[in-house]
């Protein structure tokens, strides 16, 4: 509020933000944003990004009521959102296990062919016992014939690891699973990104002050394990 005025576009809340983000600040984060609303700032496509991470760090009921509304607005005034801010408020609500949210997020993404996507939906159809469905997934990802200029679609080893858990009370299933692994591992399809890892994955083209979060959040290989609520 103090800086009202000194603030006049997007891109000064955007660094401001994403500076608090890095620094662990992400209630900060969100009366920034809120402060930018305030204002009558027009969102864009960074600032729908940076509210979303910063509802799915936050992780609490409040941020995922949050990141609802904000869908809900963006849709409401027809503004185009990234396919990663869906991705986030997927996650939001799973870690809230809010398994009629993540879903409903998931039908929104029309940009299907993805790893995020895919990592996601596997978890999503797990959360809603969705058993034969998560094995359908995996199965499809088999199949796939991808030209060597093609991203294969991979999936995160922590992510099998959760559903390797649950098809565990399914002996067929579990079995059924143990082939699939198999010739995803033969085909480099699995990952030791783990979701989180992905979320944060920008396009290396992407030059945006979103991109930065990850950055001293998290090392890839070093991530911090999702908490157990969201993957179990």
């Amino acid at each position: 509020q103090n800086l009202h005025g000194f603030f006049s576009e997007s891109t000064s809340f955007h660094i401001l933000m994403t500076m608090l983000f890095k620094k662990g600040r992400f209630e900060n984060a969100l009366e920034v944003l809120e402060e930018m609303k305030k204002q009558g700032i027009p969102f864009n496509k960074e600032t729908y990004l940076l509210a979303f991470a910063i509802c799915y760090k936050l992780g609490n009921l409040e941020s995922c009521k949050i990141s609802a509304k904000l869908l809900e607005e963006a849709q409401l005034k027809g503004d185009t959102l990234p396919l990663r801010a869906f991705c986030f408020a997927v996650a939001t609500a799973l870690k809230q296990n809010d398994v009629a949210q993540a879903k409903f997020y998931c039908s929104q993404i029309m940009k299907t062919e993805n790893k995020l996507y895919n990592n996601l939906k596997v978890l999503v159809q797990l959360r809603s016992g969705l058993l034969e469905e998560v094995i359908k997934t995996l199965e499809s990802a088999v199949e796939v014939d991808t030209p060597p200029f093609v991203k294969k679609i991979e999936f995160s080893e922590q992510v099998l690891a959760t559903v390797r858990e649950k098809m565990e009370e399914t002996p067929k299933l579990s079995a059924k699973l143990g082939d699939i692994y198999v010739k995803l591992q033969a085909s480099g399809r699995i990952t030791v990104c783990t979701l989180e890892d992905m979320l944060f994955q920008f396009p290396s083209s992407k030059k945006t002050p979103a991109k930065l979060l990850h950055q001293k959040q998290l090392g890839y290989r070093a991530a911090k394990p999702l908490q157990s609520y969201l993957l179990l």
